[in-house]
């Protein structure tokens, strides 16, 4: 633990010198509209970002503690629009800055690390050098206030995401159409080929992205065999979102995964103004799955989705909004039909009820419930947020409903943000703080514990945007 305390004091020493030297972040202005094709690339733009991370784990005392800090960058080129088409090209690279032994293998149980290694590269876990990645190469046409993109890109939607809690977020190679041709209601959809998870280098088939992270059991207790064994054609999804007045919101997105299974999700969010600017704050989500053919496979012991499976989820938050604060109350259940499956490697949960570091994918018949609180200063630069919730999940030898073998447990969460201006505009800290408690039975054994529960986790992180 000590050297986990020296080298945060470090990283704090040394983002705050890189800060001082680094120049204001140029404005984002409008493309100039090109009047042939050499202008199109002379009025491009350049934007990207510079990122240092530092992260550790400080499991129970007999456990492993590890750390590890990276560091690294992206640089993305835009055309100007030409005719209406533009396009654009991008990577990003990381460094190994330090770490402890992520290859390690805790004596007691026998795990490897969990968190540390999503700062580099999760296939390859000794990899250390070549960490560099092409994330964008599209081509785009644009159309009043719709477009078309086609190729590399990055993608928002429930369940793939770009789940940006690590060195690279999650992008996306496919075509995607974006319609805003009618008031208050938002057309989009399309169908992704490959992706590139978070914590990876390369590009990977749909099929072939589920089972890069860590693959849990199958209902039966045995490994899950669909590592490198699903065939897909890739996913289609379609989303709408539709807004009544100022504070009415109803999104509804399906998601097609072909050959494995279809997600359909509808979320419904309200802001009640209420007396002297206070505002109530109403949600509700349902989420829908089913498997499709044989789930992947025809191969019980190697499919994704047992054949005929099903899940269902009902997600609710409400909470009150007040100048610069805000408090929420959710609650998610994961039904007893089936356990809810979402590749982890595509993104994070969209429920009301995530909290950043765990999920609640793989389980069935599990309640959650959170608080929290969010304040921010005036001038939106600082911002800190404060969760504590109660997960409680199926025992963990009850694998049919708990593919990961995970306990109940409570997390707390502090999450301190500040942007900085003048000088150092452009540069952004994050301090996340991460506690889990253990609320269910682990028989004894420390392989229920070690990086899942009785733990403290530490994220320091630097963002130069520019």
């Amino acid at each position: 633990m000590k050297r986990i305390l020296v080298l945060l004091l470090a990283l704090l020493t040394s983002g705050w010198l890189s800060a001082q030297s680094g120049t204001e972040a140029s404005s984002q202005e409008s493309p100039k509209k090109a009047e042939n094709l050499l202008e199109t690339f002379e009025h491009g733009q350049f934007n990207g970002s510079f990122r240092s991370f530092f992260m550790a784990t400080d499991n129970a005392r007999q456990l492993s503690d590890y750390y590890a800090w990276a560091a690294g960058g992206s640089l993305y080129f835009t055309s100007s629009p030409w005719h209406g088409f533009s396009a654009g090209l991008g990577g990003a690279f990381n460094f190994h800055v330090a770490s402890s032994d992520l290859l390690a293998i805790d004596a007691q149980t026998g795990a490897q690390n969990r968190y540390e290694i999503g700062l580099f590269d999760v296939e390859r876990p000794e990899n250390r050098n070549d960490l560099n990645r092409l994330e964008r190469l599209f081509l785009r046409y644009q159309w009043h206030k719709s477009q078309i993109t086609v190729g590399k890109q990055s993608l928002q939607t429930p369940f793939i995401n770009d789940q940006d809690g690590r060195m690279r977020p999650t992008v996306e190679s496919g075509a995607w159409a974006e319609w805003n041709g009618w008031s208050n209601l938002r057309l989009e959809g399309g169908w992704i080929r490959q992706i590139s998870p978070r914590s990876t280098v390369k590009w990977y088939d749909l099929g072939t992205s589920i089972g890069l992270y860590p693959k849990g059991l199958n209902p039966d207790g045995t490994g899950s065999g669909y590592p490198e064994n699903l065939k897909s054609m890739g996913a289609g999804m379609l989303g709408i979102t539709k807004k009544w007045g100022a504070n009415s919101k109803i999104q509804v997105w399906n998601q097609y995964v072909e050959n494995i299974f279809n997600t359909a999700f509808v979320q419904i969010d309200h802001v009640q103004p209420l007396r002297n600017d206070h505002k109530w704050i109403l949600g509700i989500q349902y989420t829908h799955q089913d498997a499709l053919s044989h789930g992947g496979h025809t191969d019980a012991s190697k499919t994704y989705f047992q054949k005929g499976a099903q899940s269902n989820i009902i997600s609710a938050q409400t909470g009150w909004e007040y100048g610069q604060w805000r408090a929420l109350a959710a609650y998610t259940h994961v039904t007893s039909d089936g356990r809810f499956l979402s590749p982890r490697e595509w993104g994070r949960e969209p429920f009301y009820t995530f909290m950043q570091r765990e999920r609640i994918e793989g389980s069935g018949n599990s309640h959650s419930a959170t608080a929290r609180v969010q304040w921010q200063n005036p001038n939106k630069r600082l911002k800190v947020e404060a969760a504590y919730g109660h997960f409680y999940l199926p025992d963990v030898k009850a694998v049919a409903l708990n593919k990961y073998a995970f306990p109940s447990f409570s997390q707390f969460n502090v999450d301190v943000r500040y942007a900085f201006g003048g000088m150092l505009k452009g540069l952004r800290v994050q301090f996340l703080y991460v506690r889990k408690g253990l609320l269910g039975n682990v028989y004894g054994s420390e392989r229920y514990v070690i990086n899942k529960v009785q733990m403290s986790h530490y994220n320091l992180v630097f963002n130069y945007v520019y």
